[in-house]
């Protein structure tokens, strides 16, 4: 990498990532749904407060969606987040194997989440040269198994193996920071990069041991660790642009990108707590009054409250509880469409499938009003045709039992980055 470049990033990501360490966002309620609403079990769960994404506001926008700088950093944001859904996926299901890491299932879920891993690390090549990329894939892969190790240990007992994994994951900030100091030429501290990798740990170990302890709030809890990643997707877009602006043109931080990467975060968001949540279903027998399936749901709805919140932000209240009614709803034909079908209920399938349909082209007709037409219903139909195909998949292999459930929900919530995309697209055109 060329040293002049170096140091420029190392001076950009050592002020970003003081900026990510010491910001903070609002909190959000998260609402429940009415009982006569899709998914009515969110109504028992007290879940602690998240830190939700701040929605964009409608400022003049001169900025593109899909200059270098946001598509970067809506990247970084898909990628960084995809990684804590895909490493508490494959926990909890070596969890449920009993801690047996060579079962087809764990090993399944192990190959998936090792595929962004390696995604990750080509992001890091593409920036700081393949020897990088190689060296930051290996401590990247060093520190998930020791996150297995740690939750191997709180599920048999073990304190002794809870406490190692505990000093390697110390011992792995300390490479790590290290790693970062070095290839920026020492504009960013090893102290520093400790800092920041500190909280991750923290709220990762929350989850975990919420996890094990089957309590409900391990939904939540995970949703909070994944909430950190957009930040630090931010703090790292925003270093690499600032070294490299001939090659990203656009700021990071120019409301297209917010835009961008906060539909891109909360949609994929959605697809994997929606797959967690539909897991839960079937997993207790379609019972949606399970203390479990209720903990999931509210999770869930957590994130389309959040979603409904961007919505009103750039179109009003009214627009904002219109489309979260329409969302909780396409979300209950989904639960049906999986219940008909771990039922061998055909007929409730097909229904779900007509239902949905049917949510398609409301969608459409609302984003092309609300997007004064810059989001032709018919394009966003479309788009959601794609969605739903990859979410069918995904249900299908999960009733069946099949390993491939784990590459079909990742195929699913890879589509998200597309229709963020569309949408934020649509609404910068129509609030500039």
């Amino acid at each position: 990498m060329n040293p002049l470049k170096t140091k420029a990033l190392g001076l950009a990501l050592a002020g970003s990532l003081l900026a990510t360490a010491c910001g903070s966002d609002a909190d959000t309620e998260a609402q429940q749904p009415p009982a006569s609403e899709a998914m009515t079990t969110t109504t028992a769960v007290e879940a602690p407060e998240t830190t939700e994404p701040a929605p964009p506001t409608a400022d003049v926008m001169i900025a593109s969606t899909d200059d270098g700088a946001s598509t970067l950093r809506a990247g970084l944001t898909s990628l960084l987040q995809e990684h804590l859904y895909l490493a508490a996926i494959t926990l909890e299901t070596a969890v449920d194997a009993g801690g047996d890491l060579e079962t087809p299932e764990v090993q399944a879920a192990i190959a998936v989440l090792d595929a962004n891993s390696v995604d990750l690390a080509n992001a890091v090549g593409s920036i700081a040269g393949d020897e990088n990329g190689e060296a930051f894939l290996g401590l990247w892969r060093e520190h998930i198994g020791f996150f297995v190790d740690y939750t191997l240990g709180r599920a048999t007992g073990d304190d002794a193996k809870v406490e190692q994994a505990m000093a390697d994951l110390t011992g792995y900030k300390q490479a790590s920071a290290a790693f970062f100091e070095e290839i920026t030429g020492g504009a960013v501290s090893a102290a520093q990069v400790e800092d920041v990798l500190a909280p991750h740990a923290v709220t990762t170990f929350a989850a975990i041991d919420a996890l094990v302890a089957g309590e409900a709030e391990t939904f939540t809890l995970v949703r909070v660790a994944g909430q950190e990643m957009p930040g630090i997707a931010t703090a790292l877009s925003g270093a690499i642009v600032t070294a490299l602006p001939d090659n990203f043109s656009g700021d990071v931080n120019s409301v297209p990108a917010e835009t961008r990467a906060v539909l891109t975060s909360l949609l994929q968001e959605h697809v994997y707590l929606a797959g967690i949540a539909l897991e839960q279903a079937v997993e207790y027998g379609g019972d949606l009054e399970h203390p479990t399936v209720v903990a999931a749901v509210g999770a869930l709805d957590e994130n389309s409250v959040a979603l409904s919140d961007v919505v009103a932000s750039v179109a009003g209240d009214e627009n904002g509880e219109a489309f979260l009614g329409l969302w909780r709803e396409h979300i209950g034909f989904f639960v049906e469409y999986t219940l008909g079908r771990a039922t061998g209920d055909d007929a409730r399938a097909d229904q779900a499938r007509t239902d949905l349909d049917g949510y398609k082209q409301a969608a459409g007709a609302f984003f092309e009003e609300i997007t004064a037409g810059e989001l032709p219903a018919d394009a966003l139909v479309a788009n959601l045709d794609g969605h739903t195909e990859t979410v069918f998949a995904t249900i299908d292999s999960l009733v069946a039992g099949d390993a491939d459930i784990f590459a079909n929900l990742r195929m699913a919530a890879m589509h998200m980055d597309g229709s963020a995309n569309a949408l934020a697209t649509a609404i910068v055109a129509a609030t500039s």
